[in-house]
């Protein structure tokens, strides 16, 4: 069954969708800002390639792109030459600047593999394929252990499941998106970032706070956005393998073929398996699944720079399951017993999505795109005598227009986007056995008002209106602000709403491996019998560039509270139970963080950062701080390498290092003695470092280490002598459940 549906996927033939394969924009005198004077003849080329264009005489040009250009060079003559840091695809508009005005020189430097923009309105950065590979990039999941902005923890001691947090909230008060369509939602939200392999991945864009009303209502705390590589750009071949002492082995291959002028055709595939039993901690449990998953897209690409139209479409079929528990369980002859204690967790999952785009040919400033997705998740799992099914099945679309008001410096985008989520839920528990089936749909219409004067002051306005069948009709705001106060700082501020449903069980389903007892407290709401989320984030930001020795360096400092007017809150204060209730008072997350970047020589990066939480929630019991939060976090993060020879040669070696502050802990006063955890957790430090060693532009090996201080958490699993008992809980996580891991992989592509 599994080969005629793979079979099948390869025969899907194309459905539009939006992407780019050439580059446009617009070329201007300074000197004359208002009258939006395009500058003729204007040369442009990307930097150490022959690619170039010439400016027409309204200014523009077009230029052929590829995922490794970054950085632009503007020449004309008596202005000075310009380069220009790429970071996603939106028409440019340059002003360039008389040699007579000039008061400094513009040095040129490597690109960094993290890009903060000191340009953008939106507290952005992006991080590129070479900070991927830092970490051998598995899956989504793990692609953020050289980052400070992301906290990684896993969500409990026996699924491998890892869960991210951004300014001290989980993924659920996160957008995640895929090419700017939501993609980790709803019944994916726990194992969703494991289902996107990380050589998929060409870049992923990172925004704090309150994200744009054109991507919907539910960001809260920021936005994730992968983008994916394109076939057009991609290596004609590529494999990764990857294996490691956990008995995890990985193999990701890319096939991609130019069908014709105009159309590229990508097809990608993903497997991994590990069927050794490990329990380093002797307390009778696996500390890693016994797991397989295979994951294949269809990816096709069409391109007609000349008439304007861009498309894309993703086709996408997995399939993965899980296995835990005790060692000795086995499913055949344990499931639905108390022979054993086990579990299974088993995901299908179909995806298709599109976009397509027209940039008129004449004005690239305005142009118009639609996007579509579909998608049927199907989970069937059990964790010893409890279960939890779903099914989601979802529809997303939304069609953007873009243009300007007067000249190229004021922009606004516009449109309407439409959502449906049909889920059908089975929870069954110690006292509680329950169907939940529902229907939510939505329909929205947004503005967002865009004011780009570079020099010193930016402004991004956003006001949407939608209209839901349980949530009601609302309105959410977003605002951006920048301001440059001296030569080298940015200040941005922030500030929106946003509004969410909660999905009780599949953002929770690590308690299903618990014995607690499930409340809901049904306060007549229409999900769950509760109300929906709603919270307003603000934040400042102030970045700075400065010279060291002659070393460049950057220093950030971020403050983020997220003020919460209600929220589901899940509280498991009680270790024999777990209660879901709405707030009743008050709910408030604040995150401060101070980042700095600095090349300490030639090739020879530092990235460190120090980030403080205080996160506290009114309870039933009383204002708690959250439970498995650290209160601050330090950060460190090395990276040499060496300089390349004629066929690429070179060396890498990068080195991460984390200190993890002391972390409040659920009450468990009420267990038996032998099951009592302490107040708190201690400290602890994790050390990662990794080698590559590149032989050519097409053949490289790398090795590493994970958790290279061996630390482990003790006791992870209470009750786990009596797995059918009272007071078996795996859910108090907060720290590593295994050890040390060594892993090596190779790297191989034909371009």
């Amino acid at each position: 069954m599994k080969k005629y549906i793979i079979n099948s996927l390869l025969l899907f033939m194309p459905i539009l969708i939006f992407s780019q394969t050439t580059f446009k924009g617009m070329i201007m005198d300074k000197n004359n800002p208002k009258d939006n004077l395009g500058v003729e003849g204007a040369s442009v080329h990307w930097l150490n390639t022959s690619v170039s264009a010439i400016t027409n005489k309204k200014g523009w040009f077009t230029i052929d792109y590829k995922s490794t250009y970054k950085e632009l060079i503007v020449n004309y003559i008596g202005y000075r030459t310009d380069t220009i840091i790429i970071n996603n695809l939106e028409p440019l508009h340059h002003f360039i600047t008389p040699e007579n005005n000039l008061e400094e020189i513009t040095l040129k430097s490597k690109r960094k593999s993290i890009q903060r923009s000191f340009l953008s309105t939106v507290n952005a950065f992006t991080v590129n394929q070479e900070e991927l590979l830092k970490a051998a990039c598995c899956n989504l999941a793990e692609s953020f252990e050289t980052n400070p902005s992301i906290d990684i923890s896993f969500s409990d001691a026996l699924t491998g499941a890892r869960q991210i947090e951004m300014l001290g909230l989980q993924s659920p008060y996160l957008l995640i998106t895929q090419e700017n369509i939501p993609s980790v939602r709803g019944a994916s939200q726990v194992f969703g970032m494991t289902f996107t392999p990380g050589t998929w991945v060409e870049s992923i864009q990172i925004s704090k706070g309150a994200g744009s009303v054109v991507n919907g209502f539910e960001s809260i705390s920021g936005q994730i956005n992968v983008e994916l590589v394109k076939p057009f750009t991609d290596n004609k071949f590529f494999v990764n393998a990857y294996g490691s002492q956990m008995g995890r082995l990985e193999l990701n291959t890319h096939f991609n073929q130019r069908v014709s002028d105009k159309w590229q055709t990508g097809l990608y595939i993903h497997g991994n398996y590990r069927e050794q039993k490990f329990d380093r901690n002797n307390d009778n449990f696996l500390d890693n699944p016994l797991a397989n998953q295979i994951n294949i897209m269809n990816r096709w690409q069409f391109t007609d720079a000349e008439k304007g139209w861009v498309s894309f479409i993703n086709v996408r079929f997995m399939n993965d399951e899980k296995q835990t528990g005790e060692l000795d369980f086995n499913p055949d002859i344990d499931k639905g017993t108390t022979n054993n204690w086990g579990s299974e967790i088993n995901t299908n999952r179909f995806d298709i999505s599109g976009k397509l785009g027209y940039v008129f040919p004449e004005i690239p400033y305005q142009s118009l795109g639609f996007q579509m997705a579909y998608s049927n998740h199907q989970q069937d799992s059990y964790f010893g005598l409890n279960t939890y099914d779903i099914q989601h099945q979802s529809l997303y679309s939304n069609f953007i227009f873009n243009s300007i008001i007067g000249d190229t410096r004021t922009k606004f985008k516009t449109g309407l986007s439409f959502t449906y989520d049909k889920y059908d839920e089975l929870a069954i528990a110690r006292n509680f056995n329950r169907k939940f089936d529902r229907n939510e749909n939505s329909l929205g219409a947004f503005f967002e008002y865009a004011f780009d004067n570079l020099e010193d002051f930016s402004l991004t306005a956003g006001l949407r209106i939608d209209t839901h069948n349980l949530l009601g009709t609302f309105i959410t705001p977003r605002l951006h602000l920048r301001y440059v106060p001296w030569e080298k700082g940015v200040l941005r501020a922030s500030a929106g709403r946003g509004k969410r449903s909660g999905n009780i069980f599949a953002e929770n389903q690590q308690l299903f491996a618990s014995s607690r007892q499930i409340n809901i407290d049904d306060v007549g709401g229409n999900i769950y019998g509760l109300n929906p989320e709603i919270a307003w984030n603000y934040g400042v930001s102030y970045s700075q560039k400065f010279n060291l020795f002659e070393n460049k360096g950057d220093i950030t400092f971020d403050f983020y509270q997220t003020n919460f007017q209600n929220q589901v809150i899940v509280d498991w204060e009680n270790p024999q139970e777990v209660s879901f209730y709405n707030l009743d008072g008050k709910s408030i997350a604040n995150s401060f963080q101070v980042e700095v970047n600095y090349n300490l020589a030639k090739n020879f990066n530092l990235r460190t950062a120090y980030k403080y939480f205080d996160i506290t929630v009114d309870y039933t019991e009383g204002n708690l701080q959250k439970p498995i939060q650290p209160k601050d976090r330090f950060f460190v993060n090395l990276s040499y390498e060496t300089e390349k020879q004629e066929n690429d040669s070179q060396w890498r070696f990068d080195l991460t290092f984390n200190n993890i502050g002391k972390q409040r802990l659920p009450n468990t006063g009420s267990n038996p003695i032998q099951y009592q955890l302490p107040e708190y957790s201690n400290p602890f430090q994790l050390l990662n470092s990794q080698v590559t060693k590149v032989f050519s532009d097409k053949f490289e090996v790398y090795f590493g280490g994970e958790n290279l201080t061996n630390v482990q958490q003790n006791n992870p699993i209470l009750g786990s002598d009596n797995p059918f008992g009272s007071n078996f809980d795996t859910t108090i996580v907060y720290a590593p459940i295994f050890g040390r891991s060594i892993y090596a992989g190779l790297r191989f592509k034909i371009n």
